[in-house]
């Protein structure tokens, strides 16, 4: 069975936002605008060619944290992350805003 999981402690600057990033090695996506890009097949093996920038779409609860919903602009692929505390809160409710509920 292959590893689903790949620990990578990277620091970078954000393509969208331009802010400087210090990765702790389960960091996915820049804190300040939510925004990753599709470096992954499976979590943190950078095994991906596509390096598309993965937006924010959803932000979906789990267990009581939030998960943001991204999806990448230049293949449509779909991942699920975990927020952390360093995250930007107003930007996650700004996402929540968008988004269209069904009763």
């Amino acid at each position: 069975m292959s590893k689903l999981f790949t620990r990578h402690k990277e620091d970078f600057i954000c393509e969208v936002c331009g802010k400087y990033v210090k990765g702790n090695g389960y960091t996915n996506h820049c804190p300040a605008c939510l925004c990753s890009k599709h470096v992954d097949i499976n979590p943190g093996d950078r095994a991906s060619d596509c390096g598309g920038i993965m937006r924010p779409i959803a932000v979906e609860m789990k267990d009581n944290a939030y998960i943001i919903v991204h999806k990448c602009e230049k293949c449509g692929f779909i991942r699920r992350n975990k927020t952390n505390e360093a995250d930007d809160f107003d930007k996650i409710l700004e996402i929540c805003k968008g988004m269209i509920f069904k009763v």
